[in-house]
């Protein structure tokens, strides 16, 4: 039995180990194709038109930039029709390198949850892990793929104003 579990083991970290080393290939091969503007063009990332939070992008070259592989993320997309149009606009790039989408949600997406503040008084861990993966779900449903949450910070001075976005001053329940 134990060699069974050490073959097991061996051959899933074998694999592992392999299918990371092809994902190094295909970044470094996708990198040497990418001229430098690409390159540069991967890291700009714009907030949508009708933006809820921070200041809005308003460029009116911005489906072009798509197309050429200038931008390289999204914030504040919200909807799946949407991110599905700016995709397709990214697809008809020469790398065809997907728009990466970013959102906060930090209490809820569709569902509002108790901010993580309040989550984090009850000591419900449980509760806390489901709404975040209800939040998580719905986000990934409407064509976001990077959120902001859970907030990890410690915080220890009130006068931050994005305290409620983490668990508190307790290290424990931080972790």
């Amino acid at each position: 039995m134990k060699n069974i579990i050490a073959i097991v083991f061996l051959t899933s970290s074998f694999l592992g180990f392999s299918q990371q080393k092809t994902i190094d290939q295909k970044v470094d091969a996708l990198l040497k194709k990418m001229t430098l503007e690409e390159k540069i063009g991967q890291l700009n990332q714009y907030s949508g038109d009708n933006t809820i939070t921070g200041p809005l992008t308003i460029n009116p070259n911005k489906q072009e930039e798509i197309k050429a592989g200038k931008i390289g993320s999204m914030l504040n997309i919200i909807g799946y029709q949407y991110t599905r149009q700016y995709q397709e606009l990214a697809m008809q790039s020469r790398l065809k390198i997907p728009l990466l989408f970013g959102l906060d949600v930090i209490h809820g997406h569709k569902t509002t949850f108790p901010i993580p503040l309040g989550e984090a008084a009850s000591w419900d861990l449980s509760a806390m892990e489901l709404s975040a993966r209800i939040a998580a779900t719905e986000a990934a449903a409407s064509g976001i793929h990077w959120t902001f949450a859970p907030m990890v910070d410690i915080s220890r001075d009130p006068r931050w104003g994005r305290v409620m976005e983490g668990a508190g001053e307790d290290t424990y329940l931080g972790s």
